[in-house]
């Protein structure tokens, strides 16, 4: 939480919050690590990239991004979440599994 707390200067208010994303950050990257990596082989890109990772989530906030309205659509926020989380990304891909892989079929 203290990587995390520099990182996004985050204020004191949301430091329960920052608390509990952090954990909840830190445990989606350990199912979202490849078969027998642990978080120990990450070194210091898994405590950062989980700092990324709930800083996101606190700057996504739950709130709305976006709202229609017939022909009308606004749409606000969302692109300090999506850096946050493409710098978790990067930080540990050499660990990750491969999301962008798909095995369409092969002819016969």
């Amino acid at each position: 939480m203290t990587l995390a707390k520099l990182l996004g200067e985050v204020p004191e208010r949301d430091e329960p919050k920052l608390e509990v994303l952090c954990a909840a950050a830190l445990e989606e990257l350990r199912r979202r690590l490849r078969p027998g990596v642990t978080e120990e082989d990450c070194g210091d890109a898994f405590p950062l990239a989980g700092a990324f990772l709930a800083l996101a989530n606190l700057e996504d906030g739950g709130g709305v991004e976006r709202f229609s309205a017939g022909d009308l659509t606004i749409q606000t926020g969302g692109s300090a979440a999506v850096q946050w989380r493409r710098q978790a990304k990067t930080a540990l891909e050499p660990w990750l599994v491969d999301e962008n892989f798909a095995f369409r079929g092969v002819w016969g």
